[in-house]
């Protein structure tokens, strides 16, 4: 072979061996840079300070090296093995720089997109950001409506470019050293095809262990990057790309079909003896009790209003220790409520919000209640009301098709659904459709006419404003100066708006009105593996027959449709998790999160993370903040407590 005398025939297969290492290498740099950026971005989030920062990207490289593995290992095969018969065809290479540059700028997209969704949710991205897949124009519009996701995107599109260029340039580098010709084939000797064989295998099985990550009994799972006592920097390790992997992969084995906390009639039992229900179990209803009215109580019909306030924590509020005069509206209401202090959401989404509220039933980690094939069937405030004559309205700002809404709800008491459909296209400001000030204006003219033919009525209204992408009006003027917290200013605003008209309305004055969060946001410093600030939120009630007063007694979403029906002295078929807050006080309370389980009392706290397999125990200081503590029996029985409740909740889902 003549051209063997300058083009290096001989080192080709080192050569090409070299160029996949190479890339390998550039990929984990550039993930590097995506970690550094989170860290710069999320930094504030850092709570134990003491902790080495440097252990986190140590880390990081160690997990990214799994997914650089992962995108290694098709090209490294496909070259090496043909390495080994002489073969060096160009389109090969060209092929697997595409494989790998198509990969490495999808999980470059993955780590960009990781930033925000860590910021909104403080947990890596995972399998359940799928459930938006369904709903690519509000995500579309959502992405690129919120002009701080604009960066992300910005040094996404960058440094793919970047990459897809030093890849190519070394590419062409390395087809100048070879002096190869399409299609050509070396005359190989049987010493060098056994060498390169040997090699090939080593490439491999080192390739093959980098993707298992360990060489221990388990391959490498996300637990292997906690290594402090800070939640974050313990994600921070986390390579999001493989999180998200893991996730899918997790959703998709059989035995995470179905929570295994613990045994369905242990659970059961454990459950009901919380809840105080007595007598036999029938197994196709097992918390299944009768709430008798009081008969010395004469019965009243007064309208309800129950408002859900989007990403409404309650640490946004004075009363809860906010610096900032953020929600005048809902702190004066507080002090003319019944209030309660210590209630906590079910969830940290919308939908684990509406149907804990609405039908007293928990969140079930990420799964979507109100979804699927075919409808669920609940029961609930909305179905109890309707037996007695009300007439039921839901008012939404977005489509009515999102998170399956229209048909949920209108399987389940409804009697009117308004969505964007609705209302004037004028009115859309964003992916999720109206503001909350047009959404309030619109329910209030519909419940006029409502009140008009002499039926009581139960409307429900779940906000938006207070939810990416924020939209400010130019004729609202905040007293903050950072959009997150002005749009908390708006969304109190358009409440406090709501109010002062319905005063006007002949309704109001027979009105019992419940203002609650579907679940709270991030506010202030982030104190466990599941901020507090999450799941804290307000729970107020007023209006007809309504004794101000504050509890400080432990409450969750569950817990509203006992206490408002008790409040209207109904009598009902129960089937839920709550208990009437003004009759029985909670000891305990559990909620959770799409992959954590919490339980606590007002002195403890136990969060238990699925996907990691660890526990974490807390004490609740003074001042409400959570300091580490060591496990002892009132973490046993909160441990078991969760899992109970959460089992339970699973077979009602699944049985009944």
């Amino acid at each position: 072979m003549q051209s063997d005398n300058h083009c290096f025939s001989r080192g080709r297969f080192g050569l090409v061996l070299s160029l996949l290492i190479k890339i390998h290498l550039l990929g984990l740099l550039f993930l590097s840079f995506f970690r550094l950026a989170e860290y710069v971005a999320l930094r504030g989030m850092v709570e134990h300070g003491e902790a080495s920062v440097l252990t986190a990207f140590v880390r990081g490289v160690w997990f990214d090296n799994v997914v650089g593995c992962y995108v290694l290992i098709v090209p490294l095969a496909l070259l090496l093995i043909a390495g080994c018969f002489g073969c060096f065809a160009r389109w090969l290479r060209r092929f697997t720089m595409v494989w790998m540059g198509v990969l490495y700028v999808l999980c470059f997209a993955i780590s960009a997109a990781n930033i925000p969704y860590f910021a909104y949710f403080f947990q890596n991205i995972n399998s359940g950001i799928f459930g938006w897949f369904g709903y690519a124009g509000t995500t579309a519009g959502m992405v690129v409506g919120e002009s701080s996701y604009l960066v992300y995107i910005s040094m996404w599109a960058v440094l793919s470019v970047l990459f897809s260029w030093i890849m190519m340039r070394m590419e062409r580098n390395l087809n100048q050293r070879m002096c190869v010709v399409e299609g050509s084939r070396e005359k190989v000797v049987p010493l060098h095809s056994l060498l390169r064989s040997l090699l090939t295998l080593t490439a491999i099985a080192l390739c093959l262990l980098g993707i298992r990550g360990r060489t221990g009994y388990n391959p490498i799972k996300v637990s292997q990057a906690y290594y402090c006592s800070d939640p974050l920097l313990n994600q921070l390790g986390i390579a999001p790309a493989f999180n998200l992997l893991t996730s899918v992969m997790d959703d998709m084995r059989k035995e995470n079909a179905e929570l295994q906390l613990m045994p369905y009639a242990e659970a059961i039992a454990e459950a009901r003896r919380e809840l105080g229900i007595e007598g036999k179990v029938d197994s196709t209803d097992v918390l299944y009790r009768r709430v008798e009215p009081d008969s010395t109580v004469t019965a009243q019909h007064p309208n309800v209003v129950i408002i859900l306030m989007e990403s409404m924590s309650a640490r946004l509020m004075q009363h809860f220790g906010q610096t900032q005069r953020l929600t005048p509206v809902l702190d004066s209401l507080y002090n003319h409520s019944l209030a309660f202090s210590r209630c906590y959401s079910a969830g940290v989404h919308t939908n684990h919000g509406l149907t804990a509220t609405l039908y007293s039933f928990p969140a079930l980690m990420k799964r979507n209640l109100m979804k699927g094939t075919v409808t669920p069937h609940r029961e609930g405030i909305p179905t109890v009301l309707k037996e007695y004559g009300y007439r039921n309205l839901f008012f939404m700002t977005h489509e009515a098709q999102y998170d399956n809404m229209n048909a949920f709800f209108r399987t389940n008491g409804y009697d009117e659904v308004y969505a964007q459909e609705d209302y004037p296209k004028s009115e859309v400001v964003n992916s999720f459709g109206v503001s909350d000030r047009f959404l309030f204006r619109f329910a209030l003219g519909k419940l006029q006419e409502t009140a008009s033919a002499h039926q009581p009525f139960m409307a429900t209204l779940l906000t938006i404003s207070n939810h990416p992408p924020y939209i400010i009006p130019d004729d609202f003027h905040p007293r903050s100066s950072e959009k997150e917290t002005q749009i908390v200013e708006y969304a109190d605003y358009c409440l406090g708006q709501f109010l002062s008209e319905a005063r006007k309305q002949s309704w109001y004055d027979h009105t019992l009105f419940v203002v609650l969060a579907d679940h709270g946001k991030i506010v202030g410093q982030v104190d466990s593996e599941l901020p507090q600030s999450y799941n804290h939120i307000p729970l107020l009630f007023f209006g007809r027959g309504v004794t101000p007063a504050q509890h400080t007694s432990l409450a969750t979403q569950v817990d509203v449709m006992p206490t408002l029906l008790g409040m209207l002295n109904m009598g009902y078929a129960y089937h839920g998790f709550g208990v009437n807050l003004l009759e029985a006080q909670r000891d305990k309370v559990c909620y959770s999160a799409d992959n954590q389980i919490v339980a606590r009392t007002n002195e403890a706290c136990y969060i238990h993370t699925s996907s990691t397999g660890l526990d974490s125990y807390y004490r609740e200081q003074s001042d409400n903040t959570l300091l580490p503590a060591t496990p002892d029996s009132l973490f046993h029985s909160l441990q078991r407590y969760a899992y109970a409740m959460m089992q339970t909740a699973e077979y009602c889902y699944r049985y009944q």
